[in-house]
């Protein structure tokens, strides 16, 4: 029987291929668990459409980060921030906090996830930042942290 995985299945192979399989697997396994469905005419149509639907999302997921990067790209992103003696910072300055700044600034929301810094900030100083869009899309900010 041929069937098309809608999940994938160990040993079986991964999520959209078309495979055949036998009868019994088919009925009493991989139907029941909801990882395939048989493969006719009409839920090939169906996996096709979900396949391109899914495209036009990815494409226009990208179009938008590619807008946003051209807006954020080798800009600077100012924070004030309070510290003690010696300039180390009450707290530090976390990914929230640089995602918060920047919808201030450039009125762009981001996603703290989005953003990695390579080290933590805990004191006054300019420090570099890489947000994360989309694969394969991504840009570089300068993170400066001053005196409140």
């Amino acid at each position: 029987m041929k069937v098309v995985l809608l999940k994938d299945v160990k040993g079986s192979g991964k999520a959209g291929t078309i495979l055949n399989v036998a009868d019994g697997y088919a009925r009493n396994f991989l139907f029941p668990q909801g990882l395939a469905v048989e493969a006719n005419a009409k839920n090939l149509n169906d996996i096709a459409g979900k396949k391109a639907s899914e495209q036009h999302r990815l494409d226009v997921a990208k179009e938008n980060a590619l807008e946003t990067v051209k807006i954020l790209e080798n800009k600077d992103v100012i924070i004030k921030a309070k510290a003690g003696q010696g300039g180390k910072l009450f707290g530090a300055v976390t990914n929230a906090t640089i995602a918060d700044a920047i919808k201030e600034q450039y009125n762009v929301e981001l996603d703290k996830k989005k953003i990695s810094t390579n080290i933590d900030i805990k004191a006054y100083g300019d420090y570099e930042c890489e947000i994360k869009f989309t694969q394969g899309v991504s840009c570089k900010m300068k993170v400066r942290v001053e005196e409140e």
